[in-house]
């Protein structure tokens, strides 16, 4: 149906095009299309008409024959920033201007869901530089090359020439990348030493490769038919003339920086900093929560969750005496629990983990209706990114079908995999966790465009974190040690409630977010280095997941007290996933709406 749909918004545009004065084309050029439906749809679409790079993930112009957005890049200047800010506020503008009483129930939340993130945006404006656009997890310098491999496809000469194009045009991009970290920097926001460190190290190795080892290159040989190949000649060429230069420039730009860089890390040392973090804050969680609120709960469910560790390593005859910390050291010194540290062990790692996601995929009947038709796979984050990316991440699948949902794993310390942790990040980033959540919410018929790729990051991670304890209860984390594998998991989103606050609220430094976080959660020390380096460059972040789950587990226990034996799990899993990611209140109000509904239909009943 996805495809469908998406064929569809293709050929819709070709015949606007084509088809002057047609209905459609109407409402395309109209400042207010006469259906509301239209006019959403319409505004993302334009948008994404002006990112060639979303349309290339996107793939479905590919299907109708359009393929020329494939050979160039995204605007990334000052300007074109703007040029979006005053665009938000016309769509403002025009969104208000439909009556709440000519909508259907549909388009009401859908009006409503759109305001809150034009509101948000306009609000923030005022904090829009309060950002590090190259960082040591993100930005140009990995996302790039990231891009090319992952969503450029290549099936003809022209899908070649097309790559061949965008490593010119990528010495441009990187130009209008530096404009604004360079009005950053004149307003006082440069980033964290160690930030300017890791991503100065990231840009020397990729640029210090052989050509023929830079996944620029790599990546496209791979893609390229025997008759193609006469074509990487010239990708070595671009590489070495275009592509070098634009990351040579960024070099050169962050090794004087470096003189002006603190080692003080939180978002309170910037200019309107702690305004800034609290509406990062609101942004994550949408909620109105204060730094010191998410801090304290955070502090409460560290206690409470590494009281049920403790329980479950002294039934498994582990010295608890010593305290959490040693216990947990204990825990992840015994060989048994891990791989072995070669190429072997790493292939075998995703051959389990794709195990465990069939396994669980064929047993939640009992609590899902709703399931997404997009497939899902297991592959490795790419070598050349690991050693700073984050232990895993989900990709959403391709919007016409053409590549499944993906779930990234970092095999970069084999210390980081303990064997009893694997099911709880599976269960997380693919089934019934993220990949469920966006995948359903992308294939929902009749959901506008804007409500599939909602960011609601307290929902989404919310609901992975919800997964994990879900996959628990229903009995797949059987084994005591897998237990304790979600629960560290769980304590470990705990621990990002007192860090994220701790180091932007409290003023703790990155050394000490470092140890309490190793002290608390027994996790790989490269671990919470680069954990905790990211929460540094995301403020608020990492806070979203903790309150996500704990919203949805509230509102799991209100249906059951409300509804008693009248409370069908699947229900409820329907009615959190039936209308894509919103906002927390939104969510909760359609939990009360499925009580009091579930309650009117048994007392008509009756």
């Amino acid at each position: 149906m996805v495809k469908k749909i998406f064929k569809w918004l293709g050929v819709l545009l070709l015949t606007v095009i084509v088809v002057a004065g047609s209905f459609a084309a109407y409402e395309w050029n109209a400042d207010k299309p006469l259906r509301f439906r239209s006019f959403v749809d319409r505004e993302v679409l334009k948008m994404a008409f002006e990112s060639p790079e979303t349309l290339t993930s996107l793939g479905f112009l590919e299907s109708v024959g359009i393929t020329g957005h494939n050979g160039e890049l995204d605007d990334a200047s000052l300007a074109k920033a703007d040029e979006l800010y005053v665009k938000l506020k016309q769509v403002h503008k025009t969104l208000n201007s439909y009556e709440n009483d000519s909508l259907t129930e549909a388009d009401l939340l859908s009006k409503e869901i759109a305001l809150y993130l034009l509101d948000f945006a306009k609000d923030s404006e005022q904090f829009r530089y309060h950002s590090y656009p190259v960082n040591q997890l993100f930005g140009i310098q990995n996302g790039y090359p990231s891009f090319m491999e992952a969503q450029h496809q290549i099936h003809s000469n022209d899908d070649v020439e097309n790559y061949l194009s965008r490593l010119v045009l990528v010495q441009g991009k990187f130009t209008q990348e530096l404009e604004g970290i360079r009005l950053r920097e004149e307003k006082g926001i440069i980033p964290p030493l160690f930030v300017i460190e890791r991503v100065l190290e990231e840009m020397t190795t990729f640029v210090g490769k052989l050509i023929e080892e830079n996944i620029l290159y790599t990546s496209l040989a791979k893609k390229m038919t025997d008759e193609q190949a006469k074509l990487l000649a010239k990708a070595k060429n671009n590489i070495k003339d275009y592509v070098h230069p634009a990351y040579k420039s960024l070099i050169d730009y962050f090794t004087n920086l470096k003189s002006k860089a603190t080692s003080d890390d939180g978002f309170w040392r910037l200019p309107n900093g702690e305004e800034a973090y609290i509406s990062s804050l609101k942004f994550f969680t949408t909620t109105d929560y204060t730094p010191q609120y998410i801090h304290d709960v955070g502090l409460k469910e560290v206690n409470r969750i590494q009281s049920a560790i403790m329980t479950i390593l002294a039934e498994q005859n582990y010295d608890v005496s010593r305290g959490f910390s040693a216990a947990i050291e204990d825990l992840a010194a015994q060989e048994s629990f891990y791989y072995e540290d070669s190429d072997a062990g790493r292939a075998q790692i995703l051959v389990d983990y794709q195990k465990i996601l069939d396994e669980i995929d064929t047993g939640l009947e009992s609590a899902f209706r709703i399931r997404p038709k997009a497939g899902m796979e297991v592959v490795r984050i790419p070598e050349f990114k690991e050693k700073t990316a984050p232990g895993a991440y989900y990709q959403q699948p391709a919007i016409d079908g053409s590549r499944p949902g993906r779930f990234f794993a970092n095999l970069y310390d084999i210390k980081a995999t303990p064997k009893y942790a694997m099911r709880t990040l599976a269960y997380h980033e693919g089934i019934p966790g993220h990949h469920f959540q966006i995948a359903v919410a992308m294939e929902l018929e009749g959901l506008p465009l804007f409500r599939m790729f909602s960011p609601f990051t307290a929902y989404v991670e919310g609901w992975a974190l919800y997964s994990e304890y879900l996959a628990w209860e229903m009995g797949f984390q059987d084994d005591p040690f897998d237990n304790i594998g979600r629960l560290q998991a769980e304590l470990f989103r705990a621990v990002r409630l007192v860090v994220d606050t701790g180091i932007h609220y409290k003023k703790w430094t990155r050394e000490q977010a470092i140890d309490y976080m190793k002290a608390n959660t027994g996790m790989a020390q490269s671990d919470v280095v680069s954990e905790i380096e990211r929460y540094i460059v995301m403020p608020g972040q990492a806070t979203s997941y903790k309150v996500g789950m704990m919203k949805i587990l509230e509102l799991r226990e209100k249906a059951k007290l409300a509804l008693g034996n009248k409370f069908d799990l699947r229900d409820f899993h329907d009615v959190v996933l039936k209308n894509g990611a919103v906002p927390l209140n939104i969510l909760e109000r359609f939990i009360d709406d499925y009580i009091a509904d579930t309650l009117a239909n048994t007392n008509s009943a009756n």
